[in-house]
């Protein structure tokens, strides 16, 4: 972890420094705005932590500019509370209040260092991929890490590097699919001032950022058949040339690269070069679809209930029955990120002591078993609301049938319109008549909490 500090090295800094360095961060220090700009140029960094007495937003704005993405977090004195919300709102990610409290940068620099992501598995078919990349971990060997989108390739390249002889040194990442062509090289190589529109000073590119470290192309089959090439020489040779520079400039690294296509079929279409694949394809480490390994869909599921239900405040709850058979049928085509995100929504939607499976739904309010569409809902709706008919009005009967309905699609109107087969304006008029009669009304994305009618 690369930790720079902006901002006057008063007691409290010195103290929050040394609290950095006893976790294990590599701190450096600048004294101001401009310096600190200067230090992410010429070093990098993977936390930036400024003095809130300085201007936030004209750093996050620089660094915008010239496509700096380290995240910056804001300091400053415990009762300065109007400071902290304008250092928020000029762009830092988090305020952390002087004096330090160890233990919240003990978190910052936890969850800069983790990324958001944690590596879990059980699966028979899974462990011998993970036994597999800790075998070749501590070489200097290119590894080729491919697998469906969504299944954790950078999860396992940051697991290689941890267990590397590199550990303590950076690891960098670069989404070559997420970068303009135009702009990739410099991201890469670096610039010189003036090298282009833009440049307005030297700045060193990934490669020299993670030199003595990992370097994980991210997403290479995104990268153009031309950069291909300097890119080949890079790897050949361990020297890169910055954009507009005069001189090659060394560079010591490993690396380590991820693509959802078929690299092979890549180099037989001809949008990838073929001496590149075997330059990077030394060890391939294939990561299986979520569907091939159910053993880590029960454990991640689990994983994900307790780690949105506490991110959120709430209680951790298990899954029911229902809900960890529902699971793992499903298809999971977005694999580990789609998992995610739905046990996400679970744990906002569920009630009761247990996530049951009512809670278990797409974004848009399906069930993620995809069973029933659209007319086997209708039907299972009508055929609920036919019940006990007799002695009732007509009217109240529309009633329930719609307001059921709406509660099904937790709130969602148009799908709701769908299923009753009326429109969208039908529907909102019929809710407004409703909410006028003191009815309650489910809102989008939930149901009623009480039942006003009947």
């Amino acid at each position: 972890m690369r930790l720079l500090i902006v901002g006057r090295l008063t007691g409290e800094l010195v103290t929050a420094s040394k609290i950095a360095m006893n976790r294990g961060a590599a701190v450096t220090h600048a004294d101001g705005i401009d310096q600190g700009l200067a230090t992410l140029r010429a070093r990098g960094a993977d936390l930036v932590m400024v003095e809130v007495s300085l201007d936030i937003r004209r750093f996050v704005t620089a660094l915008a500019d010239e496509r700096i993405r380290t995240p910056v977090v804001a300091c400053g004195i415990a009762s300065d509370a109007k400071a902290a919300v304008a250092a928020i709102q000029a762009g830092a990610k988090e305020y952390i209040p002087l004096p330090p409290d160890p233990e919240m940068i003990a978190a910052v620099l936890e969850a800069v260092a983790a990324d958001g992501r944690s590596f879990v598995w059980r699966d028979p078919a899974m462990e011998r991929v993970v036994k597999l990349a800790e075998q070749v971990s501590r070489s200097d060997a290119s590894v080729l890490i491919t697998g469906e989108s969504g299944t954790g390739k950078e999860v396992l390249a940051r697991h290689v590097h941890a267990r590397s002889n590199r550990a303590n040194k950076p690891f960098v990442s670069v989404n070559c699919a997420a970068i303009p062509e135009a702009l990739l090289e410099s991201e890469l190589f670096g610039h010189e001032k003036g090298a282009f529109t833009g440049a307005v000073a030297r700045r060193i590119g990934r490669f020299e950022e993670a030199n003595g470290g990992t370097l994980l192309l991210d997403e290479i089959s995104e990268m153009d058949v031309r950069l291909q090439s300097k890119l080949l020489r890079a790897l050949q040779e361990r020297v890169i040339d910055r954009v507009g520079g005069s001189a090659p400039v060394k560079v010591d690294i490993r690396v380590l690269a991820t693509s959802n296509r078929h690299l092979a079929e890549e180099v037989k279409k001809g949008t990838f070069r073929e001496d590149l694949y075997y330059r990077l394809n030394v060890v391939h480490l294939r990561i299986p679809a979520l569907r091939e390994r159910p053993a880590d869909i029960l454990e991640l599921a689990g994983f994900f209930a307790k780690k949105y239900a506490e991110a959120n405040g709430l209680a951790v709850r298990p899954l029911s029955r229902d809900a960890l058979a529902l699971i793992t049928k499903s298809p999971w085509r977005g694999n580990v990120r789609e998992l995610e995100n739905t046990l996400h929504r679970a744990v906002l939607l569920a009630s009761g002591a247990e996530i049951g499976h009512d809670a278990v739904l797409t974004p848009e309010g399906d069930s993620i078993g995809g069973a029933a569409g659209p007319a086997e809902r209708a039907a299972q709706v009508a055929e609920a609301a036919t019940r006990g008919l007799v002695g009732r009005t007509v009217a109240d009967v529309e009633r329930d049938l719609i307001l059921d309905t709406l509660d099904h699609c937790l709130g969602n109107r148009t799908h709701a319109a769908k299923i009753l087969g009326i429109s969208i304006r039908t529907l909102r008029n019929k809710l407004n008549e409703y909410v006028q009669s003191g009815i309650g009304v489910a809102e989008p994305g939930s149901v009623r909490a009480v039942a006003a009618y009947g």
